[in-house]
């Protein structure tokens, strides 16, 4: 048998596992210049299911896509002087174009308020074209220091909502669904991920914004990573950019606004809170492949009955594949898929194939189990049924693990020293407030975001009785 890939395990060093699988189960590679990566086929094929899906979902809450350049003239960005400021350690400047020096430098676009303000201001004139919804799927670019693939790199892919309202009740509104009835919801059923809903306080929020909603997800070695975020932008951008309509009853308002993003992030987000030591574990209704075929040996009856148990279970509507690359060793082929977190293997060879049976491997739970391959009861008819428990069984790994590494405290230091352990603190917002915030930052720690004592969305910062989820985060 060839030998295994190797992983450094989770518990020696977290991030060297992390980089390894990313590069082991050919997700990703570094590009040529810092902070860039090349997203490898499988890595895409993820990518390709999130974005399909979630696309789905901005469609249904009435959102339609559209596209805006990717250079911004650097003057629309100084015209919101909070967004600016929030933005500039990031940009990348373009100073020369064919030759010459541009007249003006332009700005490749870290996120686009302020190019789609510029034509929200031209497409609306009265109540009757709000609300104005619309999303578009696109690359950006952010100077990033210290870059990880798939977490944080200069250039990354995501969609970007950005939508104009009549009322501020609408756009708070509407800002709310995309954040729980969206993204909340496309996080916990396709991705079987546990998030915490909150609110992100006055320093973590968007450049520009009144309010940000956030997901937060705990990953395997207990850091924080945000996952999707959700703004009310107030009329901030609608008056630097003079974007108003004409009422009903004759008056000229300014818009009322929100943005919102999911991006790339999510796939390195997805390797860590359900990876093990044995490499990736794909959520059976996101993965691209979620049951794989293999023939152990070259005999023909077996190569004939996996192409037959493979076209089978495409007709009961499992993502199949049929792996009978004989000339490979079986371990190998083995060890490769379940490094890849393919949800199922089903392996046939002679014996099985007299005795009417496969072994089927659930990456999931792990184990190996004989399945009767014909019949009532039979592969075709349990497979289906095998892929949502494995779906559900991650969802609530994921969810006991934040729940036991998440302590309850009274106190900034007690907060900081359970986010040093390698988990999460839950403390009232009272006892840390925007002075302690600042100390817990001196110490790498974060407020990850507030909700309230019964676990919703807070309606304010300062609301009594908010709780502040502390950790430290990638």
């Amino acid at each position: 048998m060839a030998k295994a890939p190797v992983l450094t395990p989770q518990a020696d060093d977290f991030p060297r596992w992390y980089q390894d699988l990313i590069n082991k189960a050919e997700l990703a590679d570094n590009g040529p210049v810092r902070g860039t990566m090349v997203i490898r086929p499988y890595g895409y094929g993820l990518w390709e299911r999130m974005q399909q899906d979630m696309d789905a979902r901005i469609k249904r809450a009435g959102a339609q896509n559209a596209y805006f350049p990717l250079f911004i003239p650097q003057s629309y960005l100084t015209r919101e002087a909070e967004h600016v400021e929030g933005f500039a350690p990031e940009l990348a400047v373009v100073t020369h174009g064919g030759g010459k020096e541009l007249e003006e430098p332009v700005v490749v676009r870290p996120t686009s308020e302020t190019i789609i303000n510029d034509y929200f201001s031209k497409w609306v004139q009265s109540y009757r074209d709000l609300p104005l919804l619309i999303n578009q799927w696109a690359n950006v670019v952010r100077w990033e220091l210290r870059p990880r693939l798939f977490l944080r790199t200069s250039e990354f892919l995501w969609q970007e909502g950005h939508t104009a309202h009549a009322t501020y009740e609408e756009a708070r509104d509407y800002a709310a669904h995309i954040h729980r009835r969206v993204y909340a919801d496309f996080m916990e059923n396709l991705l079987a991920m546990d998030v915490v809903a909150g609110r992100k306080t006055a320093k973590e929020r968007f450049a520009g914004a009144l309010n940000t909603l956030t997901l937060e997800g705990m990953m395997g070695d207990g850091k924080a990573l945000q996952m999707a975020t959700s703004h009310e932008l107030g009329q901030n951008f609608a008056k630097a950019f003079d974007t108003r309509y004409l009422s009903k009853d004759g008056t000229r308002e300014h818009v009322w606004q929100t943005s919102w993003g999911s991006t790339t992030r999510m796939v390195g987000g997805l390797v860590m809170m359900h990876g093990d030591d044995n490499g990736l574990r794909i959520p059976p209704r996101l993965a691209p492949i979620q049951a794989v075929v293999l023939a152990v040996k070259g005999d023909e009856a077996v190569l004939a009955k996996v192409r037959e148990i493979g076209d089978r279970l495409t007709e009961a509507g499992v993502r199949a594949h049929v792996d009978d690359r004989v000339d490979t060793p079986f371990g190998r082929r083995a060890v490769d898929w379940e490094l890849k977190g393919v949800p199922v293997r089903v392996e046939v060879g002679p014996r099985d194939l007299e005795g009417g049976t496969a072994m089927l491997a659930r990456r999931i739970p792990g184990g190996k189990e004989p399945v009767r391959l014909d019949g009532d009861g039979g592969l075709a008819d349990l497979l289906p049924k095998i892929l949502e428990e494995d779906q559900a069984l991650l969802l609530r790994q994921a969810r006991e693990r934040r729940e036991a590494r998440t302590t309850e405290v009274a106190t900034l230091e007690e907060a900081a020293e359970a986010a040093a352990a390698g988990g999460w603190a839950r403390v009232p917002w009272a006892a840390v407030g925007p002075e302690g915030e600042a100390r817990l930052a001196e110490r790498s720690v974060t407020v990850r975001c507030l909700v309230a004592e019964d676990g919703s969305v807070p309606e304010a910062d300062d609301a009594p009785g908010n709780v502040a989820i502390v950790a430290r985060a990638y």
